[in-house]
């Protein structure tokens, strides 16, 4: 990689989704996923010319979607373009009926392709998660093309949506879209740090052997997604024994979170010998973030990267949670300058070569 910017993809439609509040637990709060996570991170990205490059990703066809997703949830997505200006919808009713007849037509209906009531829908909506979707295959090709390390700032996050459902402020699965565009080499390592435990990407890869998916996060017992996260699954079919879950307890600090990687993640993706990787990189690891409950600091963040960078794989990495807007532009600087120096000068002599 030499002394040459880092690629990072970003498109300013995905400014114009701004979801104004969300339903927890029964009270309405401010919304966390707003845009001044990004507008944080670009500050931080473009303070640094010399270390990063901000490109803007490539229109993305349908046809990737519907590859990834149900075409009745990109059906949904086109209905809530038509909901008048200025209104979002919330679903609020989640039947659970297979006698039901469901309609994606019908905005009443998006209870059926949803698991939350915080993931609200409007005419904004589809535009700027096809936009972060294509940053993540864009960071994804350009790995794939021979760079090192790559940044997807993709904004709606996605590693909630599942093939079928949204949920968890998600809509697409970007770190899963940008998984399947590096599969086409060879096996792929997914390697989700968010606090949160990637339950789209696990479902999306469940039977698939080409991908280890690899979650550590906060303890699903106390944690959204509640319901899934769990050590015991591991995997179904081809991808049985493809899947690791390492939830941790709250306020883990960067020392267990390190020993964490260096026991159970460095070995495991070792084993797999993949070609790529894809980090799902949430940092609301950090310690004052308003929705995770863990304690690591910045410099947590990037000793965590630079651990993470001396598998000397190549690398796309894909933005997922982070809510304490004040500083997470230099977390996810810190979190790039540890995958970058821990890569060093180079990849190994064949890291590109494809494997079965």
């Amino acid at each position: 990689m030499g002394d040459s910017p880092i690629p990072c993809y970003f498109h300013s439609d995905q400014l114009d989704f701004k979801p104004r509040y969300e339903w927890a637990f029964g009270e309405k709060i401010v919304h966390p996923e707003t845009t001044a996570r990004a507008d944080g991170i670009l500050a931080a990205l473009e303070a640094r010319p010399e270390r990063y490059e901000i490109r803007a990703p490539g229109k993305l066809p349908l046809t990737a979607l519907r590859r990834l997703h149900n075409y009745n949830l990109l059906t949904l997505y086109n209905t809530a373009c038509q909901l008048p200006q200025g209104h979002t919808f919330y679903p609020s009713v989640f039947l659970r009926d297979r006698t039901a007849r469901v309609d994606p037509t019908n905005i009443m209906h998006a209870g059926h392709f949803c698991f939350d009531s915080g993931t609200p829908l409007n005419r904004q909506t589809l535009n700027a998660a096809t936009w972060s979707a294509a940053c993540a295959i864009s960071a994804a090709e350009t790995v794939r093309r021979g760079a090192n390390l790559a940044f997807a700032l993709s904004r709606p996050p996605g590693h909630h949506a599942t093939k079928d459902l949204f949920g968890g402020y998600c809509y697409f699965n970007n770190t899963a879209l940008a998984a399947r565009r590096l599969r086409k080499q060879g096996r792929v390592a997914v390697l989700d740090i968010d606090f949160h435990h990637g339950n789209g990407t696990q479902s999306i890869f469940w039977r698939d052997g080409r991908v280890l998916t690899i979650s550590v996060h906060g303890d699903p017992r106390e944690f959204f997604p509640f319901f899934v996260g769990f050590p015991a699954e591991t995997g179904g079919g081809p991808g049985a024994g493809f899947n690791l879950n390492l939830p941790l307890p709250a306020k883990t600090d960067g020392k267990e979170y390190v020993r964490t990687l260096e026991q159970h993640v460095i070995p495991a993706i070792e084993l797999f010998d993949p070609v790529s990787l894809v980090v799902a990189a949430g940092v609301d690891t950090y310690e004052r973030d308003p929705i995770g409950d863990f304690a690591l600091t910045t410099d947590d963040l990037r000793t965590i990267g630079e651990i993470i960078g001396r598998l000397k794989l190549p690398t796309a990495t894909i933005m997922e949670g982070g809510y304490y807007t004040p500083h997470i532009g230099r977390n996810v600087d810190a979190l790039l300058e540890g995958l970058r120096e821990g890569q060093g000068e180079g990849l190994p002599a064949g890291a590109k070569s494809a494997r079965p």
